[in-house]
């Protein structure tokens, strides 16, 4: 890349973390995007021409559709901020390669094994042994709140306050939303607060910090063995899909679930809509103007 060019990629993921408010490995992914990129024009990435990023779609031919697809999203973003400041007249973007994504479907696991889970779970922490009350807790959150893994592991110790339905979270984007607290949830976390000492930063400590998102994996997998369910199935990302397919089979509105989920775009929400078609047909039967409309 050269000189002018990483000028201007800094000026540009300054202007991302700004105005934006970018992550910091979101501003890493894009810088790195656009470095790879720039290897495949034969000229100064801020002055290459459309005819010069036709060339890219055949050079990655053989990179998975998801990379191509973030590189060109990455180049058009890129493109767009040099024309909104006046750094260049027109925008070449056009001609990127656009590949058709189709979002793999999320692992499901019905009521019934989330019971098995809950139940081996729960006969652990009836012993009062501090790792299965803490095991506990995490599992009440993760699926009564939908939590994303970064977001669960990462709770102060005062996160949960009794008798307050709810927890102001800071997720991706460092955006803001309600997250509800069933009391189920808050009557684990108060067990386990009795094994934490007050002087610690974090409700989920681990050494001097607090447990990893690896380390959760390994603990939600272990759970899903006790409960007789295939430890390969489980995840942590698929307990918080079990929230949102469970809730969604329950009546509950989608916008709602994108509030609860902390989705930016409602598209994503979508993904989770695997309610049967006996359940639609119910829905729309029941719940539309016309059910109730005599002829």
């Amino acid at each position: 890349m050269s000189p002018e060019d990483e000028a201007l990629v800094d000026r540009f993921l300054d202007m991302m973390a700004a105005e934006a408010g970018a992550s910091r490995h979101t501003l890493a992914a894009y810088r790195n995007d656009l470095e790879r990129a720039a290897e495949g024009v034969r000229t100064a990435l801020n002055q290459a021409s459309a005819d010069d990023l036709s060339t890219l779609g055949e050079q990655w031919a053989e990179l998975a559709p998801s990379t191509v697809a973030r590189r060109a999203a990455a180049l058009r973003r890129f493109y767009g901020f040099l024309v909104d400041d006046g750094l260049r007249k027109d925008d070449p973007s056009a001609s990127l390669p656009r590949p058709r994504l189709e979002r793999p479907l999320p692992r499901i696991l019905d009521e019934s094994e989330i019971s098995h889970i809950f139940e081996a779970a729960e006969d652990r922490s009836a012993s009062g042994e501090a790792t299965s009350v803490r095991n506990l807790a995490l599992l009440e959150l993760l699926y009564g709140s939908g939590l994303r893994a970064s977001e669960l592991v990462s709770l102060p110790r005062g996160a949960v306050r009794p008798g307050q339905p709810f927890l102001i979270l800071r997720g991706k984007g460092s955006k803001e939303r309600l997250v509800p607290i069933s009391s189920r949830a808050e009557k684990a976390v108060q067990a386990w607060l009795e094994h934490v000492p007050s002087d610690v930063r974090w409700l989920f400590p681990s050494g001097k910090a607090h447990i990893s998102r690896v380390r959760l994996f390994q603990i939600v997998r272990a759970m899903a063995a006790d409960g007789g369910i295939s430890p390969d199935r489980v995840s942590p990302h698929v307990l918080r899909h079990a929230f949102a397919t469970h809730l969604l089979s329950g009546g509950a509105d989608l916008r709602v679930l994108q509030s609860l989920l902390g989705h930016a775009d409602i598209a994503t929400t979508q993904i989770y809509t695997h309610v049967d078609s006996a359940r639609l047909v119910e829905l729309v039967n029941s719940r539309h103007p016309l059910a109730t409309r005599s002829r």
